[in-house]
């Protein structure tokens, strides 16, 4: 890959320390509240109600494990101004641990994801709470975002007299473009990753199973205070092609092409991160296949600026016929790009598929960029990512493993064999 990385990238520690700068996580948590708080004002709400983790994360700077991500039992009110609001199943542990919280913390109201049945009115109950807050700050009879809801307490909301509207696109808004504390977790967060890849090099070898090579990412980065690995794709030989998006137990062989998309989050911010190996020598498809990848990735990158429109960069890359798909839908994700931060799919989101995005780039902004390009000897394909932060007139690579070309791994004579 041809393209020019700047030397800007360097990350600070995991540590906050007195002696040395780094996050500054009290202007992070404040930082973020007035931009949500802006967003909201501007989408003209009363506030927005907030269900999604990383958005009850992004206003309140609490959290309480991954075990409650997907069971509705945790949320968070943010206004156009005053402290928000968080439901929480440990009141008195976040006013210890969250002090800024301080009585602005109560116990939810929830069905345990309709394991209480309607017949318990619990929805009814949560409806109750949510208009007695809002009436105590004379917002009630104002239009109320919500992000992600279960349908009976959305109904109930709506039968308590409260008028519910979209309040997702007010958060993503406010979490559009990164401040200089979000930034910084991000590139903390690639670091990691930068890491993993280098155990996951020495690993790559014949009788190495794709499950292995999960297991490796997951101890090495939770070894380094990762706090989630959401996913970790692993996918060798023909799994790549077309590609499956799972791993599995396969034994890598000779021969094989290996890719992987590591995925963890660091106090919340969050990787997608592809890198393609070779377990021994690249054949000449393979480097084709390779290198094509490289070729497309990097005149995306080379049109990122501020300005440019999503559509703008996603027109460099190919039309899915042009490298074996039947269209743009089941090409999907395969050359595509993505915003990163509290969450994997924020904007801007840039495919061929979803045409009509003219939002121009802000400086700031950070976006992940992926190519996929299928070995025509059928034996593998190449998967390559690079996140970037969007500087004054380009911008800034934040994955740093080494993408160049294609490393070999695992056999004498090779680039990695341990």
């Amino acid at each position: 890959m041809k393209y020019h990385r700047p030397y800007s990238t360097a990350a600070w520690g995991t540590q906050a320390k007195d002696w040395e700068k780094g996050v500054d996580y009290d202007r992070l948590l404040k930082q973020r509240i007035a931009r949500a708080q802006a967003a909201i004002k501007r989408a003209g709400l009363g506030g927005v109600v907030c269900f999604n983790f990383d958005n009850i994360r992004y206003v309140t700077g609490t959290h309480i494990g991954e075990w409650a991500r997907d069971k509705f039992m945790r949320y968070a009110f943010c206004g156009s101004e005053g402290a928000p609001l968080l439901w929480d199943p440990a009141p008195p542990a976040k006013r210890l641990s969250s002090p800024w919280i301080a009585d602005n913390v109560a116990a939810p109201i929830s069905t345990m994801n309709g394991g209480l049945p309607p017949w318990l009115n619990i929805q009814d109950d949560f409806a109750r709470q949510i208009k007695k807050a809002l009436t105590d700050r004379g917002v009630a009879n104002q239009p109320i975002g919500i992000d992600v809801m279960e349908l009976p307490m959305l109904r109930a909301l709506e039968k308590a007299g409260i008028e519910v509207v979209d309040g997702q696109q007010a958060m993503l808004d406010a979490r559009e473009v990164k401040t200089c504390d979000e930034i910084e977790l991000l590139k903390v967060a690639c670091a990691m990753v930068d890491a993993t890849y280098v155990d996951i090099c020495r690993a790559i070898r014949p009788g190495t199973r794709e499950n292995e090579l999960v297991a490796i990412a997951h101890d090495r980065l939770f070894r380094m205070d990762s706090e989630r690995v959401e996913c970790v794709n692993s996918v060798s030989g023909p799994r790549g092609r077309p590609h499956c998006h799972t791993f599995s137990d396969r034994m890598i062989q000779p021969g094989d092409m290996v890719f992987l998309d590591i995925m963890h989050s660091f106090n919340g911010y969050r990787t997608c991160y592809y890198r393609t190996f070779i377990c021994g020598e690249p054949n000449k498809h393979q480097i084709d296949a390779y290198e094509t990848a490289s070729k497309w990735l990097a005149a995306s990158m080379d049109m990122v600026r501020p300005g440019v429109t999503p559509d703008e960069i996603a027109a460099v890359w190919p039309d899915a016929q042009e490298f074996g798909y039947r269209d743009e839908a089941e090409a999907f994700l395969l050359q595509y790009g993505h915003g990163v931060g509290l969450s994997l799919w924020e904007r801007p989101i840039l495919s061929k598929r979803y045409k009509g995005q003219n939002q121009p780039l802000k400086e700031g902004m950070v976006f992940a960029l992926e190519t996929w390009k299928g070995s025509d000897d059928g034996s593998g394909a190449a998967r390559i990512e690079e996140e970037v932060v969007v500087t004054k007139d380009s911008c800034q690579i934040i994955t740093n493993f080494p993408s160049d070309r294609l490393i070999s791994c695992g056999l004498p004579g090779c680039d990695v064999f341990v």
